[in-house]
């Protein structure tokens, strides 16, 4: 499971170093796609695996579905970390996520995500208060 949050830096070649917390996850590889709030997602490769055939489920009629696969796995790109822990990110990845150097790498679960600090920060302020206002309703049984 990937937790917290973490603050690594964009070195001029695109890479970063993943945070040790994440490196044993994804010594092997991962996969690298855009997220939804223009994030990057960082999967493992099992765990992607595991999305792709949720997404291959998915009725072929249905135009919603075409539309979030196609740029869901349109931006996808497998990497291999480096001895030192870095990934390179794509540069249509740092573009979509509007990448600059200083970035912000949180846990969420399955998954981690890249975020541009200022961006990161903006999206957690506008995201407080209806955090804070989270009820048994949205998440029942949950928070007991």
């Amino acid at each position: 499971m990937f937790l917290g949050t973490h603050t690594p830096r964009l070195d001029v070649k695109g890479r970063l170093i993943l945070p040790a917390k994440f490196r044993e996850q994804l010594e092997s590889g991962v996969i690298l796609t855009r997220g939804q709030e223009r994030c990057i997602y960082v999967f493992t490769v099992a765990e992607f695996e595991r999305i792709h055939e949720q997404l291959r489920s998915a009725p072929l009629s249905s135009k919603q579905a075409r539309d979030y696969i196609r740029v869901f796995l349109s931006g996808a790109s497998d990497e291999v970390p480096d001895k030192q822990g870095r990934v390179t990110i794509p540069q249509n990845l740092r573009e979509y996520a509007g990448l600059d150097r200083e970035l912000t790498v949180i846990g969420a679960g399955s998954r981690a995500e890249i975020w541009d600090s200022v961006a990161w920060a903006e999206y957690l302020e506008a995201q407080e208060q209806s955090f804070s206002e989270t009820d048994d309703d949205l998440l029942p049984g949950i928070l007991l």
